[in-house]
């Protein structure tokens, strides 16, 4: 068997309300550029579709994407941090900063959060989606300071304290 070797995240795709309220946060607030966009008016199926595919792109080259489909029925929820979340990395001089430009703009901001390995703030997007900034704590690095061995050990004793 063959493994495989995934190089990144390309986009991570999301519905959303209004393309331009998407836009100003993510681009105006986030600093995200608007690097793409382009109308969907069918599917791969030949099924007609009337939808805008928007992308925000991140220092790496991965982005943020969206799809506007005005025509189809998406029930949108503000989503709590447990159940869907978005996760940007960034130094900790640019959460200290986004911390203070949220404030000055009068935004919801939650945070900082200590997690440890990394610090975080949150943000609700205008979709009601849950974005979160995350720095590697002093001391850390840029990976964060992960330990797959004692990852394993802990996912172990959760599975055999909530599942026996």
């Amino acid at each position: 068997m063959s493994k495989i070797n995934i190089q990144g995240l390309h986009h991570a795709a999301y519905r959303c309300h209004d393309s331009e309220q998407t836009r100003a946060f993510y681009e105006d607030f986030l600093e995200l550029p608007l690097v793409e966009a382009f109308p969907i008016g069918a599917t791969a199926t030949g099924r007609e579709a009337r939808v805008l595919h928007t992308f925000y792109q991140m220092q790496d080259g991965s982005c943020v994407a969206f799809f506007e489909a005005p025509d189809q029925d998406f029930e949108f929820k503000e989503q709590h941090d447990f159940d869907l979340h978005l996760a940007l990395a960034v130094e900790y001089a640019t959460l200290e900063r986004m911390l203070v430009k949220a404030r000055a703009e009068n935004r919801e901001v939650r945070g900082p959060s200590d997690h440890g390995f990394i610090h975080s703030i949150y943000f609700r997007d205008p979709n009601g989606y849950v974005v979160e900034l995350a720095a590697p704590a002093p001391g850390k690095g840029k990976g964060g300071g992960f330990d797959s061995e004692k990852a394993h050990a802990q996912l172990q004793r959760w599975q055999t304290s909530v599942h026996s």
